[in-house]
């Protein structure tokens, strides 16, 4: 007889976590089925053992410039392997605090690989081969994804490396190319770049960071080359020979082919679904390109079977997989949730400077044929931004013209991941550009730069 569950969630990602906690909430007796270590891609590998090496960028690039702040500092070098040990152990609490969460909760942690079976069933293989049949009257999946792997550039995990061989590298490469400008990518070459690696950035598109509203993309670009990063944009790596010692890479741009010698090959360019083996097709669950085809409430086309995060359509954040993982099992319990609105997601790339947006960019809302203001504050006229030592970057805001919506915000700058929450949550209760210039910000700090952008589009601004 197979054991009982009101729910059974595959995969302990931030979908898959915060879905079964959230159900043990709401009274439900939960089973977690997860292989690896509890919380998944982003917990375990992807974004807060990254946001800790970052963090050690973000101070020996502090070290390395205290003279601009009248302290002297002697002798400071990195250590790479303290570095990652402390990326490493971050993770590993972050891990043993969902056992904590999972603990308190009273939800159970199977251990083991799992499958879809008829009539609700999930099969779980465990590390020695048993299987086990679990019953559930709901299952979700939340299986997430991992690197995805272009023909011309498959990982071999010593010198084409994806991000995960790239936070735990034996030592710092000397030299690096970087494939793809997306949050992953620029993210690493900004890392390698702070602690002294030699870094080539290519990108596909004309532009990095593509998804961003162009002029953050142009900002970026240029602080990136200003710190020594080669950006290369319009441009593909054609083959990689891995042959010799180093690597040899192949580029091909609008001026022709270009060949870079470097130690290691980082490949980010998206990730992959992980839907192999799950018993989609045995069960009957559509799939479409690689997703998972659902409803507003996450309900594959069989009953009782849903699916979050990155393996339906939308934005692979561990942030959209929480809020997903929240309203499915909210909508299971009988409750009303709203379904979730994928125009005001924020984006975060935690790179230095950092990037983060909101909702249109100034070329979608004129295609979706708003007439617009426009409003462009840079830090390089903000107090704080100057006493920080922190002038590089902007907030830029977008409006309706005719009732006042605001469309879209684009930040980049020092901490402006901090800031956009506010743009996200002003967005959802239908603020106006006029309420944002009436709502009195602390002085001195970054997010005044916020009220005064908004200004700049009604020609109110004071600080300009």
């Amino acid at each position: 007889m197979a054991t009982k569950y009101d729910l059974i969630v595959i995969g302990s990602g931030p979908g898959g976590y915060v879905a079964a906690i959230r159900a043990s909430q709401l009274g439900m007796k939960v089973g977690v089925v997860e292989r690896s270590e509890l919380g998944g891609i982003c917990l375990n590998w992807g974004c807060i053992p990254t946001k800790a090496l970052l963090k050690s960028a973000n101070v020996f690039e502090y070290i390395s410039h205290a003279a601009d702040y009248g302290i002297e500092v002697k002798g400071a070098k990195v250590n790479f392997d303290e570095m990652v040990k402390r990326s490493r152990g971050v993770a590993d609490g972050m891990s043993k605090g969902i056992q904590f969460l999972f603990k308190k909760n009273k939800i159970d942690h199977i251990s083991g690989f799992g499958k879809l079976k008829k009539n609700k069933t999930v099969e779980v293989t465990d590390e020695k081969g048993t299987k086990t049949d679990y019953s559930a009257t709901s299952i979700i999946l939340a299986t997430g994804g991992r690197s995805r792997e272009l023909p011309n550039l498959p990982i071999d995990g010593k010198k084409i490396i994806g991000y995960r061989e790239a936070m735990t590298l034996p030592t710092q490469p000397k030299s690096m190319v970087v494939v793809g400008s997306g949050a992953i990518g620029s993210e690493f070459a900004y890392f390698y770049n702070s602690i002294g690696t030699e870094v080539t950035l290519v990108e596909f598109l004309p532009e990095i960071v593509p998804l961003e509203d162009e002029e953050v993309s142009k900002q970026l670009g240029r602080s990136f080359k200003k710190s020594g990063i080669k950006v290369m944009v319009s441009s593909e790596v054609t083959n990689v020979d891995t042959k010799g010692k180093s690597c040899k890479v192949t580029i091909k741009t609008k001026k022709g082919e270009e060949k870079i010698d470097c130690d290691i090959v980082l490949s980010a360019v998206g990730i992959s679904t992980n839907l192999e083996d799950l018993g989609l097709a045995d069960v009957g669950v559509s799939t479409d390109k690689g997703k998972v085809l659902v409803d507003d409430y996450y309900q594959t086309n069989i009953p009782g079977v849903y699916a979050i995060g990155d393996i339906v359509k939308g934005q692979a954040l561990a942030h959209v997989a929480s809020a997903e993982g929240i309203i499915c099992v909210e909508k299971i319990a009988g409750e009303n949730p709203q379904p979730l609105d994928y125009n005001n997601i924020p984006g975060c790339t935690y790179c230095s400077p950092e990037v983060a947006s909101v909702g249109y960019t100034e070329k979608a809302a004129k295609e979706a044929g708003y007439e617009i203001k426009v409003g462009k504050f840079p830090f390089s006229a903000s107090g704080k931004a100057s006493a920080a030592g922190a002038k590089e970057g902007f907030v830029k805001v977008i409006f309706d013209a005719k009732y006042g919506e605001w469309l879209g915000c684009h930040m980049i700058g020092a901490n402006v991941t901090e800031m956009i929450a506010e743009a996200v949550a002003a967005r959802k209760l239908e603020t106006t550009g006029h309420e944002i210039i009436k709502t009195v910000h602390p002085h001195p700090t970054m997010s005044e730069a916020v009220m005064e952008a908004a200004a700049v589009a009604y020609d109110e601004v004071i600080h300009l």
